[in-house]
């Protein structure tokens, strides 16, 4: 390993060994000296946010600005003023001028956090800063300069974004100048342990307490885990362990109530009992299921309702043992649901998830009282998705 990786993991506490890891360092400190935009990408949870400093703090512009902007997390209305500033007067609201942050971090470095996420017309503005490093503010017409260095990352799929028109194509080659890839923790299994000790290890200094430790069959487990929330999900559940269990060597038994898809007591339905039976990987899957399971009954109901009226099925035996010993007559049924038409009429409905995700939305507001931030992790959106939802169903 070169010496200043190794450097650059003591300085801003990274830890880890795997190849993966040492190449997207490597890379960003090649980079860093120049001006060239850089691109980060790699799932939720990995550390994306660190390379940009390590970028910024080994660059020539160290003693400038560094802004970190989380696009996703900030409302479509707005994000144009956040960004390049607005004119008094230019929308309601608009008290005085505001500076945006291209013009505070000018000679500096902005970090555009999920830029996936960003507007259309946000992609436009920046694509000219990108190319011109100019911009126009909010309600203006007067064309600035600005000499800020980009870096972006984003956990969204851009290529595919950009097949799908959500993403313009010739923003993405300007960000993409330098791409770096960081690997997901499946990806450094040789990392997980080290990882474990070094949250375990802080976790216990900052508690005051002895660190936790895990036997074989324990870090076996952990290092099998699949970690959809990469280096954050370690970190929690680390936490997590340290302050909940009284014992300090931690078995596999115990780990196992702490990995969420194995936790029989709490998700039973994530544990596989037969080869027939769907995996669901979320709360919200579940829901959705049980749904259109529902759906498919009542329709079924209510052809079954119909062949009845129109004599197409005969009428079950009316013997006492019989569930049907006192059969409907089809001229009750229109008594009983005045709304079903011919058979020849009858559409099929369609439960709606409009409903059930605004009730998903209310509740998970209303667990965190209102804070918008916990409320959209919880539902895994981002805070701009929740933004526009909230507006959408009136839930402000």
């Amino acid at each position: 390993m070169k010496a200043d990786v190794q450097q650059i993991k003591q300085r801003f506490g990274i830890i880890g060994n795997n190849p993966g890891l040492n190449r997207a360092i490597d890379v960003a400190l090649q980079v860093a000296p120049t001006d060239l935009s850089v691109l980060i990408t790699g799932e939720s949870g990995v550390g994306k946010e660190t390379f940009p400093q390590i970028i910024h703090q080994n660059s020539q512009r160290k003693h400038g600005q560094y802004i970190a902007v989380n696009c996703g997390a900030i409302p479509e209305g707005t994000i144009d003023s956040e960004l390049f500033g607005h004119e008094k007067g230019s929308f309601t609201g608009a008290l005085a001028d505001r500076k945006g942050y291209f013009e505070v971090a000018d000679g500096g470095t902005i970090f555009l956090d999920e830029v996936g996420e960003l507007p259309t017309p946000t992609q436009a503005r920046l694509l000219r800063v990108l190319e011109t490093g100019e911009f126009i503010k909010v309600g203006s017409s007067k064309v600035q300069k600005t000499n800020v260095r980009i870096v972006a990352a984003t956990n969204v799929n851009l290529v595919q974004a950009v097949s799908e028109g959500k993403f313009r194509e010739d923003l993405y080659y300007r960000l993409n100048t330098v791409p770096i890839q960081v690997s997901s923790l499946r990806e450094r299994p040789e990392d997980i342990i080290l990882l474990f000790r070094k949250f375990a290890s802080d976790c216990a200094e900052k508690y005051r307490m002895p660190p936790i430790r895990l036997d074989d069959e324990a870090r076996q487990l952990l290092v099998a885990y699949r970690w959809p929330g990469n280096v954050r999900e370690l970190k929690n559940i680390t936490e997590r362990i340290s302050v909940i269990e009284e014992k300090r060597d931690i078995t596999a038994d115990i780990l196992r109530l702490y990995l969420p898809n194995l936790n029989v007591e709490k998700y039973p339905v994530l544990v596989k009992q037969d080869p027939d039976q769907k995996i669901f990987n979320s709360e919200r899957e579940i829901l959705y299921q049980v749904l259109f399971d529902m759906k498919k009954d009542v329709n079924e109901l209510k052809k079954l309702v119909h062949d009845i009226m129109g004599g197409n099925i005969p009428m079950p035996a009316t013997a006492d043992d019989s569930p049907y010993a006192h059969p409907i007559h089809p001229a009750a049924v229109h008594t009983m649901h005045p709304t079903i038409q011919d058979a020849e009429d009858v559409e099929e409905e369609t439960l709606s998830l409009e409903e059930v995700e605004k009730e998903m939305i209310r509740k998970a507001l209303e667990k965190h009282n209102g804070r918008r931030k916990n409320a959209a992790a919880d539902l895994k959106i981002s805070e701009r998705t929740l933004y526009r939802k909230i507006k959408e169903y009136n839930l402000e």
